[in-house]
């Protein structure tokens, strides 16, 4: 039997989509355990996202602002800012994979954990961000 490429999968309520005015998307999300390992973002061009952190967790990003598919499909990389309320915990880049289909597979659940240093406006400021798109469900 094929080995699974993560065992769990974290649906993420409430993100932002940010493009600053150079073309470069970030996106923001609640800080999950343990730092990622290969992460790659699936997009399917429509409406939701999978971030395959690494090899054990995944996070669902549903109904993805429609304003927000034209520059994620075209993007070759995003910025993946985790955050423990305002407070980043991480940031890394990671590669979008466009797909036609993104399968789920594995057990689904909700989580949001983690701490660090730099504020969530902060890191907007030094981002440039010119744009911001608020997507998913409203906490």
């Amino acid at each position: 039997m094929e080995t699974q490429y993560y065992t769990l999968i974290e649906k993420q309520d409430f993100y932002e989509i940010i493009e600053n005015k150079y073309g470069e998307l970030a996106i923001f999300i609640d800080a999950r355990d343990g730092a990622p390992e290969n992460p790659v973002l699936q997009f399917d061009g429509k409406k939701t996202a999978l971030l395959k952190r690494d090899a054990h967790l995944a996070v669902r990003l549903d109904d993805i602002h429609e304003e927000t598919v034209a520059p994620l499909a075209e993007a070759e990389f995003v910025m993946i800012v985790e955050l423990k309320g305002k407070m980043v915990e991480r940031v890394y880049g990671v590669p979008v994979d466009n797909v036609e289909e993104i399968v789920f597979e594995g057990h689904q659940t909700r989580a949001d954990e983690l701490v660090k240093a730099k504020s969530k406006d902060e890191l907007l400021k030094s981002f440039g961000a010119v744009k911001v798109w608020s997507s998913g469900s409203a906490k």
